[in-house]
């Protein structure tokens, strides 16, 4: 699977960095060409020269590169580099660089290319195993993964410290693997297809403070939409209120009410391949918003009568107007599901 394909290596400054050449080796072995891109803190750990013979090619320190001849490692090169790769792999990945990525720093060359590239990112993280469970660094990864990077689990052992549990860099077997895998999954047989997905629930509100809404957290529409980015299509993603970051190279769109939603799948429909509706839209929606908050106080002897009326039916209205794109679409039910949906 790595025959022919470009790989970035990013290394960044932990212990593991020690273990690079032995993975430019066996990335190598297995077909793919590779150039190495190192942070500053990285060359305490490996030398550029190591690096460079291994790779057959300049290794870029920095994020101020010395001037090259060589077109790739030139002028603007995280650019030059990010079009020529088919996929970026950071190991290790220290908690420090992961920390910068999850919130977008581009501070040394590592960082920089990994906001310049296209393609599938690899982080492998690697460090003192307190470091790692820390609350900080587990809400990174978390921010990472659902921004679309593929994260590799560390393996388990004895580390530099002497201490004994998770934070090693995997075997480099496992590490081609892996890439393997990213590669055959991020095929690029999308390409030139526009398609939007909708994901999240929906609020309709009662007054100013209270709403009525679903229990969706909206994960399912962005593993799809990350997905469809990862496989070349052009993705808008249509989104009610969640709290998840949005996938690297998707587009969004964010919507509060069922009717909002319809409007905004609506006209991204028009100019769409594929519609995929994984949004859990309410179907009834107050007759009546009030304005300003209501009062308890109102309801102490008598109940509160909510009027409800019914949503617009966004699939429905999609397969009455476009039937020529593909349409596809979600039932949440309780019972019978097949039936019912």
């Amino acid at each position: 699977m790595l025959k022919g394909k470009n790989i970035l290596l990013g290394i960044t400054g932990g212990i593991a960095a020690y273990k690079t050449p032995l993975l430019v080796r066996a990335i190598r072995k297995a077909g793919g060409s590779i150039r190495a891109v190192l942070s500053e803190s990285a060359k305490e750990f490996v030398t550029p020269m190591t690096l460079a013979t291994l790779t057959g090619g300049e290794v870029i320190i920095g994020t101020f590169p010395k001037e090259s001849e060589n077109t790739l490692t030139s002028g603007t090169w995280h650019i030059t580099l990010s079009q020529w790769a088919d996929v970026l792999l950071i190991a290790p990945a220290t908690a420090n660089t992961i920390a910068k990525l999850a919130h977008g720093y581009a501070d040394n060359a590592v960082t920089t290319l990994a906001l310049a590239v296209r393609c599938p990112v690899v982080v492998s993280p690697a460090m003192d195993t307190d470091m790692l469970e820390h609350p900080a660094t587990e809400a990174n990864l978390t921010a990472l993964r659902e921004q679309g990077y593929v994260v590799l689990p560390p393996a388990a052992g004895e580390l530099a410290s002497g201490l004994v549990g998770p934070g090693r860099l995997p075997e480099m077997r496992s590490i081609v693997k892996a890439l393997e895998e990213v590669l055959a999954f991020s095929r690029h047989d999308l390409r030139g297809k526009k398609i939007v997905v909708s994901a999240g629930p929906t609020h309709e509100a009662i007054d100013p403070v209270r709403y009525i809404g679903n229990r969706s957290s909206g994960k399912m529409g962005f593993a799809i939409a990350r997905a469809a980015s990862l496989r070349g299509a052009e993705v808008t993603l249509v989104s009610g209120p969640v709290a998840l970051s949005t996938p690297r190279g998707v587009k969004r769109i964010d919507v509060e009410s069922a009717e909002q939603m319809y409007q905004g799948v609506v006209k991204e429909a028009k100019k769409s391949d594929v519609v995929i509706m994984a949004a859990a839209v309410a179907d009834f929606t107050p007759k009546v918003v009030v304005h300003r908050k209501i009062k308890k106080q109102q309801f102490q002897r008598q109940p509160m009568t909510l009027e409800l009326k019914k949503t617009k039916d966004i699939l429905q209205h999609l397969s009455e107007t476009k039937p020529r794109n593909i349409l596809v679409g979600f039932s949440l039910e309780t019972d019978r599901d097949i039936y019912h949906a």
